[in-house]
């Protein structure tokens, strides 16, 4: 891209925390008082009939009894609202639920909506100000900038002259999504209980996605604080930008923040005719996303074509309603399992995932989690580093761990999901930039000999650490072993792990043994009786005797033909 100067961008601090405006109640971490969910959103049973109603209505009007198509499905999903697709878009990186057809079908979803009336704007404006709109901002254009189902943003000038966004939530929205995700809790929870399944406890994970999510992206001070942090971390990088927000102008409703005008990179003609580089835009991009991710751990969880603008030679970044954050933790892990795959080490990769779900976690099977994990490094550990597909590794990793009982932080998910529209993004409009390839190098070049010994340490403190409780705790053990060891009320229990075909073969090796001994047992006994000349005889012989030879031979006869046939049946296997 162009060289570019910064410069300082005009408006208030960012810094510190947002003031409420009048007219607008603070709860939770903002200060106020606690009140449960139902009485924050007022939800009510007779609200939950409704929108129950109002669901069955519009999947009736898509005849979801008689099936789906992929473009059936992404259509309802737009018509039950902004909660509906974000379920969509979650169910779009799920593939252990939905076939590849339906997952692409609704990666479309962007929850794109009618804009509302601009009174309607202008009425929620005034509500949350507590005041005049034109004693806030001297001009509001009534036509919007973009409409979305959960918010509409408008450009406007402040009374200061400072040219400004302003992202307005459609009245009611937040109630009705509170609504809706509380259903969908307490059906998926009632599921959970009747039905025990794996598509049952996936589709409990998506409910409890959206559920984590769904308060950080319909307050709009959330947003307004993640502007502000995400302007301090662009402050490193003169190519990066995103607008800074107006702190004493948002509310939970609203948030007002810097004008952009820029070109999106959904256009690249424009940026080619105005004189950018193309690969330069995709490489930086992917390298400060890689740097967000990995680096800093907190990061833009929505890089859709939408929300990057190329302005005055920077890459803006905008709405950061949806962001994720890594810590530390997590982020090594990361970097240590991707690399994992790339060497085809599957019990590293099995220390990773065992270290994201904690140190409690016991897994019953693992053998067979080897086994799975041998299968995804044989997928993706073939390919070289700049080659693998991590978004599509992320999650047929996540989907693996699931079945094993091993809960991948959401964060992990969210990465993959957001890796997966920077790539679509990047194929469609910028196809000369090869986003694994920049990420491995970016790896690589951040352990620089300084970091890895660094980071070294840091593991060997870590792992002492552990080893040192570790040895604490048997210690513990032992000392409370031999207590009961020389009280006699020790007893331990011997597992053999492994195939049980050798204990069969063993099984069956001591039951012939025991069976020749009692064969060999009678023979000699009933020779002794027959040399004894004891009565009454048969056929010249102790009948006692011959008993014995009978069952003797039909013993021996046992024997014989359970070792030809089980013979013959092994060999035929």
């Amino acid at each position: 891209m162009r060289p570019t100067t910064r410069s300082s961008v005009p408006g208030p601090s960012s810094a510190g925390s947002p003031r409420t405006p009048r007219g607008s109640e603070t709860i939770g971490l903002l200060g106020g008082r606690r009140r449960s969910f139902s009485a924050r959103y007022h939800l009510t049973r007779r609200g939950a009939a409704r929108r129950l109603v109002e669901i069955a209505r519009i999947a009736s009007r898509f005849d979801v009894v008689h099936g789906l198509t992929p473009e059936r499905m992404r259509l309802m999903f737009e018509a039950l609202g902004p909660t509906f697709v974000k379920v969509g878009q979650i169910l779009s990186m799920r593939s252990e639920i939905l076939p590849q057809s339906f997952r692409q079908e609704l990666s479309k979803l962007r929850a794109d909506a009618d804009p509302m009336p601009y009174e309607t704007v202008v009425a929620v404006l005034e509500k949350e100000y507590g005041r005049p709109i034109d004693e806030v901002f001297t001009d509001v254009d009534p036509k919007p900038l973009g409409s979305a189902s959960l918010a509409q943003v408008h450009r406007a000038t402040l009374r200061d002259g400072h040219d400004v966004a302003v992202k307005v939530q459609r009245p009611g929205v937040r109630e009705t999504m509170a609504q809706d995700v509380a259903i969908m809790r307490s059906i998926a929870s009632a599921a959970g209980h009747v039905v025990r399944s794996a598509q049952v406890v996936d589709l409990k994970g998506v409910v409890e996605e959206l559920w984590d999510t769904f308060e950080s992206e319909t307050d709009f001070l959330v947003e307004a604080r993640n502007l502000a942090e995400f302007k301090r971390f662009c402050a490193d990088y003169a190519y990066m930008d995103c607008p800074s927000p107006y702190p004493d102008l948002c509310t939970e409703h609203v948030v007002v923040m810097d004008y952009v005008e820029g070109i999106s990179v959904s256009r690249p003609d424009l940026l080619t005719k105005a004189g950018y580089d193309l690969r330069e835009i995709g490489t930086k991009l992917v390298d400060n996303y890689a740097t967000q991710v990995l680096d800093a751990g907190f990061f833009h969880a929505d890089p859709h074509p939408g929300n990057i603008i190329i302005s005055g030679g920077h890459i803006v970044l905008i709405d950061l309603g949806m962001t994720g954050r890594l810590n530390a933790r997590t982020r090594s892990v990361l970097r240590e399992m991707i690399f994992a795959v790339a060497a085809r080490d599957s019990p590293r990769l099995a220390d990773g995932l065992l270290r994201f779900a904690g140190s409690d976690t016991v897994v019953a099977d693992y053998p067979g989690l080897l086994g799975d994990l041998d299968a995804i490094v044989a997928e993706y550990g073939t390919v070289d580093l700049s080659e693998l597909d991590i978004a599509s590794f992320l999650t047929a990793l996540t989907q693996m761990a699931r079945r094993h009982g091993i809960e991948v932080p959401g964060t992990v998910t969210t990465v993959g999901r957001a890796l997966v529209t920077l790539e679509g993004l990047l194929d469609q409009f910028i196809p000369d930039v090869n986003m694994i390839d920049i990420i491995s190098k970016h790896i690589a070049a951040s352990t620089t000999a300084d970091k890895a010994v660094a980071g070294e340490l840091r593991r060997l403190g870590t792992e002492g650490h552990g080893a040192i409780h570790g040895l604490l705790a048997a210690l513990a053990e032992t000392r409370v072993a031999s207590r009961m060891l020389t009280r006699g009320q020790l007893r331990v229990n011997v597992g053999l792990v492994g195939s049980e075909e050798p204990l069969r073969i063993l099984s069956d090796m001591l039951n012939r043994l025991t069976m020749a001994l009692i064969v060999v047992g009678l023979f000699v006994g009933s020779s002794i009786v027959y040399f004894a000349g004891m009565k009454p005889v048969v056929f010249g012989i102790p009948v006692i005797g011959f008993m014995g030879y009978v069952v003797a031979f039909l013993l021996s006869a046992w024997i014989v033909f359970d070792i030809y046939f089980k013979g013959r049946r092994s060999r035929k296997q």
